[in-house]
């Protein structure tokens, strides 16, 4: 007996050391997991970086007084220089080896040299010559690296036949765009502050015969104060312009012949001088800066009392510059601008408001360019010094004010929590609110548990106490076998079978919510009048709820009965319509209700099985003695054995409302997805959990989403930790104060 005794312990003292070891891998795995997502989200907050590639002299050669644009290539290993002459030299920026030195291919006939270049994107620019002349050129500058570390340039200059504007005279600058395969448009400023719009456009009629036709338009009107800068969008819809007291003009120019003025405003508190404007990636916002080293972006919005008119509004401020802002360069990826005041280039994000970057050069600014795809700087400064700096600026639009705070995105009327991650152009900002999702994945959960516990826990409760031993003993293996079904086919029958079959009877649900009850109250009010020692009594005793399925079945066919004659009698035969036109609320197929019954037929299994363990371990001593005292069964169900089982159903509850919170393919098939912020039942939603399976498939590697979602996967593990250790503490203080579990 005594080496059973021994034996008996030992082996108890081994599985208490192996239970403790697991215990501790389970926990060092979960940390583990936690540690890997966060690695892969934290670079999101990391800071941006500019270093510099190289500094170089120019080459005796040129003269940096000539210079009229600069640029460099993606490695940055080569860059260029155009000077007033209309040739492009090319070097490479470690030593300053001067590469070649190319002619501009097409020198319009009568010009001598070059009066500015204006940089129109993707390595193009358009050159004014001195006699108005135009014409555009696009370069191509890469580099290779050999094995042996030397490196070699290959250039080429092309033609771009599509802007070629004949001479002119009297231009003090000239833009020229493309009207999408229409012609072209060129936006001449002449001196006094004249404008004047040249239309050649190029029609085909039925026989593909082209006919070519120009029209011009002169701006002779009054404006508030002198121009100081103009700015020209991409596809020569609107003109720009900046005067010496501070107003920001806009003027649409996309009708031939004609130059409408859509607006002025202040866009300078202090009235100071206009000095830089340009367009932002995508062309909706323009960045102005002005004398007083201010960087504001505006877009248009609709305004209260203007219709359907928009105007320009100043939306973003940014950080200022020292002294007056003498540039603005806009990104050809996102929304970063680069702004240059005295001896300083600051880079910020426009739609978060992020300040990335201050880069200080030896000297002032005289030239700046960015590479076509936007991770190198270059620079030319007063002292002559071509300066290349490597741009390494992974996710500006990110911010803590972008992922949690409302954002006011191009578009928007106001600033809004949106959640938008791709669209059908390249000019897209996207946006990555995390907050919609935050609100569905509570929204989702909540409705789901508001569905799922009553019926649990009421079920448990009956199964426990009142059910007979033999029913139950086929009726909890039928409900546990339901947690073995695959979420996915749940959210398959609800989003095909369950949302159309509601759609059809949204008022038979909601009748149903009221007539079943009461159908059931008035049932069980008749059947008290029975006596006790009926044998119908007898018969069902144990076996109530066989008897209220009928009745059930009976109040969901009144139910259904009377929808119609609700229906066309309060809703106008209509009641989506009705919803709509009277509330404003959208009826979506795939919205909260489905969700609420799809999401917590999954959870119930859960919350029934622990729930009425939890129960069903109450002694049976406490309920025989609240029997004895005179108490009904209900009686002792409710104040005796429901207190009693109270750490173990809280246990149940929690660890349903954990399922329901990380649950995916079902809400990812039962709703439409769509991340608003609405507590309507019959809108849809998007959950964490959801759009993490959604957007990774498609998410670039290391990219801002990619690294968002699981930034997303962080927040889950966070919400999923706080409310177990929250309902740990919960049921440890019921433990203590029923003295159970």
């Amino acid at each position: 007996m005594k080496n059973f005794t021994d034996k008996s312990r030992r082996n108890d003292r081994l599985a208490e050391v192996i239970i403790r070891i697991g215990g501790v891998f389970v926990i060092v795995s979960v940390v583990w997991i936690l540690v890997m997502i966060s690695q892969v989200a934290l670079p999101l907050f990391y800071p941006p970086t500019a270093k510099i590639a190289a500094t170089v002299k120019l080459p005796a050669t040129i003269s940096s007084g000539t210079v009229l644009a600069v640029g460099s290539e993606e490695n940055q290993q080569g860059a260029f220089i155009l000077d007033g002459s209309g040739t492009f030299h090319f070097f490479k920026v470690t030593d300053g080896y001067l590469s070649a030195s190319v002619k501009t291919p097409t020198i319009p006939v009568g010009a001598v040299r070059v009066a500015s270049a204006e940089y129109i994107g993707k390595s193009a620019y358009n050159l004014l010559w001195d006699n108005g002349a135009i014409t555009s050129v696009a370069i191509a500058l890469a580099s290779a690296k050999a094995k042996d570390g030397t490196v070699t340039l290959t250039h080429d200059i092309s033609a771009k036949e599509d802007i070629a504007f004949a001479a002119t005279g009297g231009i003090v600058q000239s833009f020229a765009r493309p009207i999408e395969g229409k012609g072209v448009v060129r936006i001449d400023r002449l001196s006094g502050d004249r404008l004047r719009v040249t239309h050649q456009l190029v029609e085909k009629d039925l026989l593909g015969t082209e006919k070519r036709s120009t029209t011009s338009a002169d701006l002779t009107d009054p404006l508030p104060g002198r121009l100081s800068v103009v700015t020209v969008d991409s596809k020569g819809h609107y003109l720009y312009g900046g005067t010496d007291t501070g107003m920001l003009l806009r003027w649409d120019i996309s009708e031939p012949g004609k130059i409408n003025l859509l607006e002025s405003t202040p866009a300078s508190e202090n009235h100071k001088a206009i000095t830089s404007l340009a367009l932002v990636l995508g062309d909706v916002s323009v960045a102005v800066g002005d004398a007083d080293g201010a960087l504001t972006t505006w877009f248009p919005i609709k305004v209260a009392g203007s219709g359907d008119d928009r105007r320009l509004t100043r939306i973003h401020t940014l950080r200022a510059n020292v002294g007056t802002t003498a540039f603005i360069i806009a990104s050809p990826r996102d929304k970063t601008l680069y702004s240059g005041g005295a001896g300083t280039i600051h880079v910020d994000h426009m739609t978060s408001e992020r300040n990335l970057l201050t880069i200080k050069p030896s000297a002032p600014v005289t030239h700046a360019a960015l590479s076509p795809k936007g991770n190198t700087l270059a620079v030319l400064d007063r002292a002559g010094m071509f300066t290349v700096w490597k741009m390494d600026i992974p996710h500006p639009e990110i911010s803590c004010g972008t992922l949690f705070g409302k954002v006011w995105y191009e578009g928007y009327d106001k600033p809004e929590y949106a959640w938008q991650s791709s669209a059908a152009n390249d000019d897209f900002e996207p946006k990555m609110s995390l907050v919609p999702l935050v609100f569905g994945t509570i929204k989702a959960t909540l409705f789901a548990m508001l569905f799922a516990i009553p019926l649990a826990l009421l079920a448990a409760l009956y199964t426990s106490q009142f059910m007979s031993p033999k029913l139950k003993g086929r009726v909890k293996p039928v409900v546990e076998i339901m947690a073995a079904i695959p979420s996915v086919v749940i959210g398959f029958l609800a989003g095909l079978w369950l949302a159309p079959l509601i759609d059809k009877s949204i008022l038979t649900i909601f009748l149903s919510i009221v007539i079943v009850p009461l159908v059931l109250m008035l049932t069980i009010f008749f059947w008290k009048r029975i006596k006790t020692a009926s044998p119908l009594q007898r018969a069902s005793r144990g076996l109530e709820f066989i008897a209220m399925i009928p009745v059930v079945i009976l109040g969901i066919y009144l139910a259904f009965l009377l929808s119609g004659v609700a229906e066309v009698t309060l809703f106008a035969g209509d009641f989506k319509q009705w919803l709509f036109s009277t509330l404003g609320i959208r009826y979506d197929q795939r919205n909260s209700i489905i969700i609420a019954i799809a999401l917590g037929f999954a959870v119930i299994p859960i919350i029934f099985t622990i729930a009425e363990d939890a129960i069903s371990n109450v002694p049976r001593n406490l309920t025989a003695a609240s029997l004895a005292l005179g108490a009904s069964r209900w009686q002792t169900a409710w104040r005796v054995v429901l207190p009693s089982a109270l750490p173990g159903v809280f246990s149940a509850v929690m660890i349903g409302f954990g399922r329901a919170i990380g649950e995916t393919m079902i809400v990812l098939m039962a709703t439409g997805n769509t991340p608003i912020l609405s507590w309507s039942l019959f809108n849809g939603l998007r959950s964490l959990s959801a759009n993490i399976a959604v957007e990774i498939p498609e998410a670039p590697l290391n990219s801002s989403l990619y690294r968002v979602l699981f930034l997303s996967a962080v927040l889950l593990f966070i919400f999923t930790f706080i409310i177990n250790t929250g309902a740990e503490a919960l049921r440890q203080r019921f433990r203590k104060k029923y003295g159970r579990y």
